[in-house]
C-alpha cells in the first residue's frame, strides 16, 4: 500500500521513540509486536521468547504482524500510516536464527505489500541501551541492521536510512520524504 510506512533497524536505534512522536503529531501509528509478544509471555510464563523457543515466538510474531497489517488494510485509511517494523522483519530474525522460512511464509509477505520506501534508523551507540525485552549487544544490533537492510533489498524495498539527528528532526525527515511518495 502506497501510504504504509515502515520504521525499522536494529534494537536501540530509536524506532519506538520516533513511532511515538509520529503518532503525537497526529499520525496513524502501529505498535511493534515483538515488544508486546514478550511482554505477553514473560506475563504468562510462555516459551515463546527469543531466549527461550525462537522458533515459537518467530511464529507469534509472523502471525501477529500479518493480522494486524490485515486490519489495517481492511480499515482502508487514506492517510500515512507508521509501523514500528514490518512483516519483513520477522523474515529477518527467522533466517538470522537458521529458522526456516517455507514457501507458503514467503507468498503471504508478497500479499502484503508496504510503501516500497522503508525507513531504516542506523545503530546508534549514544542511545543505545538493553533492558527486560531487548538483551542484544551492541554487536548483535549492529549486525541486525545489517541483515534488516539486506532483507529489505532482497524483497524489493527502497531503503532509505534516516539520520542519526534529534528525534524532532528525524520526525521531519520522515513526514517529508513518506510525502515525496
Amino acid at each position: 500500500m502506497q501510504n504504509y510506512f515502515i520504521i525499522s533497524g536494529g534494537p536501540g536505534v530509536g524506532k519506538t521513540t520516533l513511532i511515538e512522536e509520529l503518532k503525537q503529531t497526529g499520525f496513524l501509528t502501529v505498535e511493534e509486536e515483538a515488544r508486546r509478544i514478550i511482554k505477553d509471555q514473560l506475563t504468562m510464563g510462555g516459551d515463546g521468547l527469543p531466549w527461550r523457543n525462537k522458533t515459537l515466538y518467530a511464529q507469534l510474531m509472523f502471525d501477529a504482524s500479518v493480522r494486524t497489517f490485515e486490519k489495517i488494510k481492511s480499515d482502508n485509511f487514506p492517510d500515512p500510516i507508521y509501523f514500528d517494523r514490518g512483516i519483513l522483519d520477522t523474515i529477518c530474525y527467522m533466517n538470522m536464527e537458521n529458522i526456516p522460512v517455507s514457501k507458503e511464509t514467503v507468498e503471504i509477505v508478497r500479499k502484503c505489500v508496504y510503501n516500497r520506501n522503508v525507513f531504516i534508523l542506523p545503530p546508534w551507540k549514544a542511545i543505545y541501551e538493553t533492558d527486560r525485552e531487548r538483551k542484544q549487544s551492541w554487536k548483535e544490533a549492529l549486525s541486525t541492521f545489517d541483515k534488516m537492510k539486506e532483507t529489505y533489498m532482497e524483497y524489493g524495498y527502497n531503503v532509505i536510512e534516516v539520520p542519526r539527528v534529534s528525534i524532532l528532526e528525524r520526525r521531519q525527515f520522515v513526514i517529508e520524504q513518506s510525502s515525496q511518495y
